[in-house]
């Protein structure tokens, strides 16, 4: 009984952990991120209140009312995927969270090995001999390095996501819902967050021996409230209207210097033209050099959500963890899954290759 009892009691912790997620700044849903997003909604909401004689007759009809009905419309909010996305929240941070979180601090250390060939990284910790530079401009560099690298990583797994078959059939389960708000980030398979902490900490462990070989310092980056200065950039620019109903992209060469939310719903859209475009998280350099960048001037073409048949078993909890599974082993078997709007458009192959870059200006 007493096992039980301290099941329960870590089950309770971790709830209670997710539920204070708005007040962690280590967490894209904390407060200020939060708040600055509605603030960047305010402003597209009185912008197409003084231009309603020149905009898409969808962004009319959304801000008809009040901000805060632009702000929680109804057609979000009475969706069964918007509500699907808070259920699996709370199951998937409480029951494989943690677990993702162990395996990237082992990737960190094994990364870290694998490049320094001697020490371990608890072993470096503890050396007394090595420096920690406080310097902000080689700070700010190794911060830079460090978040390029991390995206180039993550921009390529994402990449990988899209092209395999296999891999698709984890990755959909992100791209399944139909209506998005912040707390739809977190509609990830664990496959998918596995891989992604894997390779990310085995890159990062890698950067961080090379600077202590070859540098000699263990090097620091700037931070604000306890997260990178450029993370925290990252996510007080309107980070949560990313996965939101809330077109805005940034004017000009902006768009392609930092990711805007408008990046992101092209990413979700199930419409032709935007399928397997915008991979990059926090830099799409990344997708003007591999030609996977599409900037429309519009939102008049997006539609999130998977193509019809490739994500209608995915409208449960338990069914969001299983049917990749499901699907996964019918692949293997040489049962091919409904075809995917991914798999419509590209390659069944891991072998293939990014495009080089299109001539188009972005």
């Amino acid at each position: 009984m007493q096992w039980f009892l301290e099941i329960v009691v870590a089950i309770l912790d971790k709830a209670c952990h997710v539920l204070l997620y708005p007040l962690d700044p280590s967490n894209r849903i904390y407060w200020l991120y939060l708040l600055s997003s509605a603030f960047a909604a305010y402003l597209v909401y009185r912008a197409i209140k003084s231009k309603s004689d020149h905009v898409l007759e969808r962004d009319a009809e959304a801000a008809k009312g009040t901000f805060l009905q632009f702000l929680f419309p109804k057609s979000v909010w009475s969706h069964p995927s918007a509500w699907l996305d808070l259920r699996y929240v709370f199951v998937d941070r409480v029951v494989t969270h943690s677990l993702i979180l162990v395996l990237g601090s082992f990737a960190t250390a094994l990364g870290y090995r694998l490049m320094s060939g001697e020490h371990s990284l608890d072993d470096v910790v503890k050396q007394e001999h090595l420096t920690t530079v406080n310097d902000w401009f080689i700070a700010s560099i190794y911060m830079v390095v460090v978040m390029f690298l991390m995206d180039f990583i993550a921009w390529f797994m994402h990449f990988l996501q899209h092209k395999s078959s296999l891999l698709w059939q984890f990755h959909k389960v992100h791209h399944s819902a139909e209506v998005m708000h912040p707390i739809s980030n977190y509609r990830e398979h664990p496959v998918d967050n596995i891989g992604y902490s894997f390779f990310i900490g085995l890159g990062y462990g890698a950067v961080y021996a090379f600077a202590v070989r070859f540098l000699g310092f263990v090097p620091t980056t700037p931070t604000l409230l306890g997260v990178p200065l450029l993370m925290f950039l990252f996510n007080v620019a309107a980070y949560n209207l990313r996965h939101s109903h809330v077109w805005l992209r940034w004017p000009g060469i902006w768009s392609i210097v930092f990711p805007s939310p408008a990046h992101h719903h092209v990413h979700h859209s199930c419409h032709p033209d935007h399928i397997d475009k915008n991979f990059a998280f926090m830099f799409p350099l990344w997708d003007v050099i591999f030609g996977t960048y599409l900037m429309p001037d519009d939102n008049r073409d997006v539609k999130f959500g998977v193509t019809e048949g490739d994500g209608e078993d995915l409208d449960g909890v338990l069914k969001l963890y299983w049917v990749p599974f499901r699907d996964a082993y019918r692949l293997f078997r040489g049962k091919s899954p409904k075809k995917s709007k991914q798999n419509l458009a590209s390659s069944d192959s891991l072998d293939e290759e990014p495009k080089q870059p299109d001539s188009r200006p972005r």
